[in-house]
């Protein structure tokens, strides 16, 4: 890739600069504070997910603290290496500079990936992992060396560790090659020698869900009440048709692993995009889900059209800018690179009783600071010694993960919640004097204390419904059994 690294340069650098400023504004999404408050809890698994993102929660704590800089630096550099990944894949298809210069702007175009390669979330490196199995499949096709095959083995075993939307990729994956070569591949020792490394790198995982009842199952149930079963039979579909900007090119690519006669070799990387997109359609996954598998078509799509314009090469850069100029409105929506008061005014946001209506994303990136804030002036308010006696008791796992992270610079006690995975992690002490009630309304705490004094409710303009007219109570004097009431809430714990 040495002769076209001045096509890939500027890409690679216009990524990382958007998103690195998108990095400095704002502050921590809820799923953030989640992923860094399991990093403090090291495990083979959680309530919510495989451990991978723990792992590098725990390495961005030890490298950059609990910065919002250096934690959403890996997404960022997630999403660098997969337009490096899809590059590398238009070039292993046999592209030129066009085609590369095509790819990577398709992952640039794509403008749901300035929103997943922002927020620290599993989404970003589940896509890493897709695409660099596609493009260790695509090598393997060219050289037929064992060594991809088994490096393949590690990918989906840190995928499945990463995220369990991995399954659905193998199991595409898996179909797609039963029609390359006629399944030659499966009589290949070395295809399940890699299958064996990737069950052996998620097994520790599969025996801590086993060990803990799987929890999984009740969580999917839980998502699916609450989210998936809300969605129309054809709202996946929709979700990828309205990416507008290289719904082209990935049309294309998809076409092109069928019909383009150079392509037909890698025709099983299309069935499997093919299997995949139908399976989560079937499962009524989130649109979203599916976009790991868009780099594999847009490196297609760009060899294809490289091809198509080989006697007018500098047509290709009017396809380059006809994808990534549309593109460029929507980016301040994925990732905060204006101010919030410069991006109010610039998309209209209104404003409605003192409150703006921002994405679920954007506000749920508000509120959290002045949550902790006045947790701490109303802790540090209690005596020394009853402060060594108090517990706090936050609603869900947003405020639960403020008070842990946010809270560290405080030097606030742990919190607890009976949300998701904080509930596995206990009640604290049960014999506390007092209790610092976050989120928790009314009939919650009347119903497990005898003592409750409301001190305020909090209210944030950019803040999400959810996290707007919370109220922050001190309890004491318990009427139940606290480890009892703990234990009571087992099956709600996803509520």
């Amino acid at each position: 890739m040495k002769k076209y690294l001045s096509i890939l340069l500027p890409l690679l650098l216009f990524k990382f600069i958007i998103q690195f400023l998108g990095n400095l504004n704002y502050g921590f999404h809820r799923d953030e504070l989640l992923h860094l408050s399991v990093s403090e809890h090291f495990d083979w698994g959680y309530f919510e997910f495989p451990p991978f993102i723990a792992f590098i929660g725990k390495l961005s704590f030890l490298l950059f603290d609990y910065s919002l800089l250096g934690t959403r630096l890996f997404p960022t550099l997630a999403g660098v290496l997969i337009l490096y990944l899809c590059c590398l894949i238009a070039k292993e298809l046999g592209g030129k500079s066009k085609a590369i210069l095509l790819a990577g702007i398709s992952i640039l175009a794509f403008i749901p990936f300035y929103r997943n390669h922002t927020l620290f979330q599993p989404v970003a490196f589940d896509q890493l992992f897709w695409t660099f199995g596609f493009y260790l499949v695509v090598k393997y096709f060219n050289s037929e060396n064992k060594r991809d095959l088994l490096l393949l083995g590690l990918i989906a075993g840190l995928g499945l560790l990463n995220k369990y939307t991995m399954f659905v990729w193998g199991f595409g994956l898996a179909m797609g090659l039963i029609f390359y070569n006629k399944g030659s591949l499966y009589k290949s020792k070395w295809l399940y020698i890699s299958g064996l490394i990737a069950f052996l790198i998620f097994l520790p995982n599969l025996i801590w869900q086993i060990q803990h009842g799987i929890p999984f199952f009740d969580h999917m149930k839980e998502l699916n009440s609450s989210q998936l079963s809300e969605q129309g039979p054809w709202d996946f579909i929709l979700g990828q048709l309205e990416i507008i900007p290289t719904l082209g090119i990935s049309l294309i690519g998809l076409g092109a692993l069928f019909l383009n006669k150079s392509l037909k070799k890698y025709q099983s990387l299309g069935i499997a995009f093919i299997v995949i997109l139908v399976t989560m359609w079937i499962l009524k996954a989130k649109a979203y889900y599916f976009f790991a598998a868009y780099p594999i078509v847009f490196a297609a799509g760009a060899v294809q059209v490289e091809q198509w314009l080989y006697r007018w090469p500098k047509w290709n850069y009017a396809v380059a800018a006809s994808m990534f100029l549309p593109a460029i409105y929507f980016i301040p929506q994925m990732t905060p690179i204006l101010p919030i008061q410069t991006f109010t005014e610039f998309y209209g946001v209104e404003q409605t009783d003192g409150k703006y209506q921002l994405s679920g994303d954007y506000a749920d990136m508000f509120g959290w600071v002045e949550q902790v804030v006045l947790v701490d002036s109303v802790y540090r308010s209690l005596p020394k010694e009853t402060q060594k006696n108090t517990v706090l008791w936050a609603e869900n796992y947003g405020e639960a993960g403020a008070l842990k992270i946010l809270g560290d610079s405080y030097n606030l006690p742990n919190p607890i919640s009976r949300h998701g995975s904080f509930w596995y992690w206990g009640y604290g002490n049960p014999d506390a004097e007092y209790w610092i009630s976050l989120g928790n309304e009314k009939e919650s705490v009347e119903y497990v204390f005898n003592q409750c004094e409301l001190i305020k409710t909090i209210t944030h303009p950019y803040a999400i419904d959810e996290e707007n007219g919370i109220p922050l109570y001190v309890c004491s004097d318990p009427k139940l059994d606290i480890h009892q009431w703990w234990a009571s809430y087992e099956e709600y714990v996803f509520d």
